[in-house]
């Protein structure tokens, strides 16, 4: 088989990666939008401030809500006091994350990476800080295609401050847990605190700084492992954010589409304005199907819906859809009811109980008394010298109670 030269080379030449592509996701207004910044606002403002709720506990001790007290070697939950022993109950609650993602995935696909991530949380806020210091989409676009002047250069001076400051106290925020808030904050304005704490809050800072200023769409759709483990978790039953061929297409624009309507030609609701594009905070076309890149945000449904409205057409041209009814339409078959209980979202829901229940059963009826008694191994025994015979034990005591307590061996 005869090969050109030519074409030999351009293979080989040829990129194996794709040059990044810089995206500059715009505003929309809707209701995916709303829920977004809801659901930013409360749990930014858990992370952020939950170190200095405090909490009444016995004499002696730590008043805060949520502390993880490396020193005293204990973890403190409101009115639950974990130990070192008790490492089972972390185990437990990774294997009730693990499920409850598991059960979002079969509900609405990457639901999480949508509107729960910390990587999706910081990008918005990174980004509403990007629209406020340069303006929305066309703008940025507009002054990063020119040279650079004095205000643009002022303006991304306010944006990469404003960002240092949100991943600084991102750092201060973590190290807060670790220690009495108020204490921590005092010694680290006064240059007192360990140095332990500045490491960390310098690191925190660089990768929050990196990673949701400037990385965004690159982590989630190359570093972050879960797209590629979702797609073998869910099924057709589960809600994805899908385009409506059968209504959108063929596509046009507004002016073709009215033209051929008024001709009794078919023609599809999608005007192709991209305004899906436009809004995607990692740059995918929803009308090409469902894609690893998209996070399920729902940005694209509000910004469909907008122009909807706008054209007097039916809104939901792109919405959360199922598999299973997407194949039902192409063969011109009735949709079917979305399915959220079925025996998939049930078995996560029931071990997701079962394992809450072993957890809770387990804080409610542990022991406030820990003995271990250790019997020496060498010498397995003496022999006296009245014929008796002495065996060595070493008895650990551990009181989990705030208050001392008279322990009898007998």
């Amino acid at each position: 088989m005869s090969v050109n030269p030519e074409e030999s080379t351009a293979a080989v030449e040829a990129p194996l990666y794709a040059s990044r592509k810089q995206i500059y996701p715009q505003s929309v207004q809707g209701e995916f939008r709303k829920i977004k910044w809801t659901l930013l606002v409360i749990t930014l403002g858990i992370y952020y401030f939950l170190p200095f709720l405090r909490w009444t506990r016995s004499p002696g001790e730590p008043t805060q809500a949520v502390l993880i007290d490396l020193e005293a070697r204990r973890f403190y939950f409101f009115f639950i006091e974990i130990w070192p022993q008790e490492v089972y109950y972390l185990t437990g609650l990774l294997v009730v994350a693990a499920l409850a993602l598991f059960l979002m995935n079969a509900i609405a696909g990457r639901i999480w990476c949508g509107y729960l991530c910390p990587q999706t949380v910081w990008t918005d806020l990174f980004m509403l800080v990007e629209r406020f210091a340069e303006g929305d989409r066309r703008d940025r676009m507009r002054k990063d295609a020119r040279p650079l002047d004095l205000q643009t250069f002022s303006e991304k001076l306010l944006k990469h401050a404003l960002w240092l400051l949100i991943a600084w106290w991102t750092g201060g925020a973590w190290v807060l847990y670790f220690a009495d808030a108020p204490t921590l904050v005092y010694e680290l304005v006064t240059f007192q605190a360990p140095m332990v704490a500045y490491a960390w809050i310098a690191i925190l800072t660089f990768t929050t700084y990196t990673l949701a200023g400037f990385m965004r769409e690159q982590v989630c759709v190359y570093m972050c492992p879960w797209p590629r483990i979702q797609a073998a978790l869910t099924d057709e039953h589960a809600l994805n954010v899908t385009y409506r061929l059968d209504r959108g297409e063929p596509r046009g624009s507004l002016k073709k589409v009215k033209a051929l309507r008024a001709a009794g030609q078919p023609a599809g609701d999608c005007v192709d304005c991209g305004q899906c594009v436009a809004v995607c905070p990692t740059g995918v076309d929803i009308r090409k199907g469902l894609q690893m890149d998209c996070i399920q945000c729902g940005l694209c449904i509000d910004a469909c819906d907008n122009v909807m409205t706008k054209i007097g057409r039916p809104i939901r041209l792109i919405g959360y859809d199922t598999d299973i009814n997407v194949a039902r339409r192409a063969e011109g078959k009735p949709e079917q009811p979305t399915r959220l209980v079925r025996p998939r979202t049930l078995v996560y829901i029931g071990l997701i109980a079962g394992c809450v229940a072993i957890m809770a059963f387990g804080l409610a009826t542990r022991a406030t008394l820990g003995v271990a008694a250790l019997h020496d191994r060498n010498p397995m025994y003496v022999q006296l010298s009245d014929g008796g015979t002495r065996n060595a034990y070493t008895v650990r005591l551990l009181n989990k109670r705030a208050e001392e307590r008279n322990i009898a061996i007998r």
